[in-house]
């Protein structure tokens, strides 16, 4: 006998999927994407540049290793929910504290699996991340015509500031280091650490853990902070964070503060949403990415020296390589598709990438970016 689904995904264009649901039972409408990481979906689930998507997990098993606190990016998730193949299976991993789905039931995430993955995620690639209704119903009652509706309805995330949304309400100071092997989170590394102010867009744990072991004393501001806030704290260094939603609509406020910060040659390093926005203080243009780039394995090109790097990745949005400015370098591109993937400016100390160095899941290639920093702010001290 079959069992009754007790989850549902209808996308705009009417497709409907149907599975069992696990988490919070509920409703949500956001845009769908999908994740070929094979690793770090708790991780994914609590980055918060996936506000108001649904994560399609291309690889089956998610969930075996379950969930510990020490992996969270932020304080609770910010996927909207997650579609997986296989339903989550009882964690075997001595870090387990709980299993996942216990943990988005607790969070308040909605979880779908018994889904063929593969097609939905075909479907996504060819007609672009669509908007979506994710609903999980216990009884398995789903008014199919009213959620189409919702998805066609939801405006979606072009023009969408979703930055203030997600950033901290007040400035804090960050002192965790990278997570090592048996030791667990370490601190700085430097007798004088480099005082780095951080604006958060949504900024992963993992990267200010970074920015820490390379010898930064980090302070956080939101996202809103004025260029005059900033320069109150006597920064060595600014540091632009990754972040969900259009680049464009949270340059309004955030694009005359760093066009101020460039005046003032201090070393920038930007990263994903903070690459974007200073691609566009600039002078250039972002644009809407058909499906994105989500996952664990892009190789990048170093168009400087070569080297091919396999970077996370995490964007919906793109810098439009031919719309950079003269003195402006296009330094990594995508494999893939060839889309813009980093830049830095002539004769400053100003850089970014697309992709995300601290790789949290993934490789750790591009870790080197952080000592780049590092080391601007060591040229400009000395």
């Amino acid at each position: 006998m079959a069992t009754k689904p007790t989850a549902c995904l209808a996308l705009a264009d009417g497709t409907v999927f149907y599975g069992q649901g696990f988490g919070a039972a509920g409703e949500v409408v956001a845009e769908l994407v999908f994740n070929t990481a094979m690793t770090g979906y708790q991780e994914i689930m609590t980055d918060p540049s996936y506000a108001s998507q649904v994560v399609t997990f291309t690889f089956p098993h998610i969930g075996n290793t379950g969930v510990t606190p020490e992996d969270d990016e932020a304080q609770d998730p910010v996927a909207s929910g997650i579609i997986v193949r296989w339903d989550p299976t009882e964690p075997s991993n001595w870090r387990s504290a709980s299993e996942l789905t216990d943990w988005m039931e607790r969070r308040g995430r909605i979880g779908m699996g018994g889904v063929d993955t593969r097609r939905l995620t075909r479907a996504i690639r060819q007609q672009g991340a669509p908007h979506v209704v994710l609903a999980h119903d216990p009884d398995g009652n789903f008014d199919i015509e009213a959620m189409v509706a919702k998805a066609r309805d939801w405006p979606g995330l072009v023009g969408l500031d979703l930055a203030k949304e997600v950033s901290c309400a007040q400035s804090y100071r960050w002192e965790e280091g990278n997570w090592e092997w048996q030791s667990g989170f370490g601190g700085a590394t430097q007798d004088k650490p480099f005082k780095v102010v951080a604006l958060d867009y949504g900024a992963k744990r993992n990267i200010l853990r970074s920015l820490v072991t390379h010898g930064a004393d980090v302070t956080v501001l939101p996202a809103t902070a004025t260029a005059d806030e900033i320069l109150a704290h006597e920064p060595e260094g600014v540091f632009l964070s990754n972040g969900p939603g259009d680049p464009a609509a949270t340059g309004q406020y955030a694009v005359p503060m760093i066009q101020e910060l460039l005046s003032r040659d201090l070393p920038i390093f930007g990263i994903c949403l903070g690459h974007q926005m200073l691609a566009l203080a600039l002078g250039a243009k972002t644009v809407k990415m058909g499906h994105g780039h989500h996952g664990a394995n892009h190789p990048v090109r170093d168009n400087e020296t070569g080297k091919v790097e396999i970077t996370s990745m995490n964007h919906g949005f793109a810098v439009d390589a031919q719309s950079l400015p003269e003195g402006v370098l296009e330094t990594h591109v995508s494999l893939f598709d060839g889309s813009n993937c980093g830049l830095r400016v002539e004769d400053k100390p100003v850089f970014s990438v697309q992709y995300h160095p601290e790789a949290a899941p993934g490789p750790q290639d591009s870790m080197y970016l952080f000592r780049r920093f590092a080391d601007s702010m060591q040229a400009r001290r000395s």
